[in-house]
């Protein structure tokens, strides 16, 4: 007969990780497997630097992010890691209205401050703004690598069983139960699928009828620029003006010098988890090395290191988090899931265990993009 645990959670990126040690640490019995060695990239939640901020023009997503901040430090606390590093964050450009965002932090009750360009320049001398821009101090940077770690690291101490190069085959569903084949099969009273840009070919390979929202797989591409002066300051940015941009510290993905890692959240060239090229674009090279002289002098213009990573877009940019019977399907997806992991850790959690329902915005079954909800 087939071993029986509580969960098995399919995935051991971010967000498989996160809900491996929710679980394992409220008592749960929990498998976990993955199709390649841990903190492997070949999906979303590899390298150094992550962004984590406050500011959305979304007062659902403001809120999830005040209690991803205080799950991040539960985490710190359990695992002894430092993997959020605060250093304040800024949001500028036509296409972001941070008057518009200042407007929602406020109701909010969120701490932030709206400056001049001269105010901004002035503060940030590497940096070039034409408009006001919106300063946030809770914003900053996760470190993705050492927080996949940490989860599974805290989750093994648990309890848990974690299986790494070793794919799932097959998933049987049943009433109130699963049979998961993954070189062995095991039984489970819930399955999470937590497959990131894989999710689309794990269903079509599993043969699981679950009514997917419509998502586009896309492969991004990062640049790291390093700093002219290794002493600056910059912070976390978003600056949405002709294209979408993002930009935080690069970590060690950016070399043993001080950088920055800059990219487009938008323009990424559609893909499958299994077909991705993994090559930069010249073009999008150039896109943002243009970017940098123009809108960054603080940084040389050259890049010292590039990679791509997968987007799992939906229509809304909303996650999916629901139940179908005793299959949980878990895409915090979107380009902006990462800052969420241990809270979408609990949630998926709660989830699985029955103790909630999935919110109307996340729900496999939403409405369309535009249909009022």
């Amino acid at each position: 007969m087939a071993p029986e645990v509580d969960v098995v959670v399919v995935g051991a990126g971010l967000t498989g990780a996160a809900t491996a040690w929710a679980l394992s640490r409220a008592g749960r019995s929990v498998v976990l497997f993955d199709a390649y060695d841990f903190g492997h990239d070949k999906g979303s939640s590899h390298g150094t630097s992550r962004i984590f901020r406050r500011v959305y023009p979304d007062a659902l997503y403001v809120g999830m992010t005040g209690r991803a901040l205080e799950s991040w430090r539960k985490l710190e606390a359990d695992s002894g890691a430092g993997l959020l590093q605060v250093r304040g964050g800024i949001d500028h450009g036509s296409r972001r209205d941070p008057r518009a965002l200042a407007a929602v932090a406020a109701e909010q009750h969120l701490a932030h401050a709206l400056l001049s360009p001269a105010e901004a320049q002035e503060r940030w001398p590497g940096m070039v703004f034409d408009g006001p821009v919106l300063f946030q101090p809770d914003a900053g940077v996760v470190n993705a690598d050492a927080s996949v770690m940490a989860f599974l690291d805290v989750a093994r101490r648990n309890g848990a069983r974690l299986v790494a190069g070793t794919r799932v085959e097959a998933i049987e569903v049943g009433y109130d139960h699963v049979l998961v084949h993954a070189g062995e099969p095991v039984r489970a009273r819930r399955v999470v699928l937590a497959a990131g840009g894989w999710l689309p070919e794990l269903l079509a390979t599993c043969d699981l009828p679950i009514p997917l929202p419509p998502v586009q797989v896309t492969q991004q591409q990062v640049f790291h620029f390093r700093q002219r002066d290794p002493g600056a300051v910059f912070p976390v940015l978003v600056h949405k003006d002709r294209h979408q941009i993002f930009g935080l510290p690069s970590g060690s993905d950016g070399g043993p010098e001080p950088a920055m890692k800059i990219a487009r959240h938008d323009g990424g060239a559609p893909t499958t988890a299994g077909t991705r090229s993994g090559q930069i674009d010249a073009a999008g090279r150039r896109l943002i090395m243009d970017y940098v002289g123009t809108w960054l002098p603080g940084l040389d213009p050259e890049p010292v290191a590039e990679s791509t990573c997968l987007y799992t877009m939906t229509e809304d940019d909303d996650f999916i988090l629901d139940r179908e019977g005793p299959v949980v399907v878990a895409s915090p997806c979107s380009g902006h899931g990462a800052k969420f992991a241990p809270l979408l850790g609990e949630m998926i959690m709660d989830l699985a265990l029955g103790r909630a329902h999935a919110h109307p915005r996340f729900s496999l079954r939403r409405a369309a993009p535009g249909v009022a909800r």
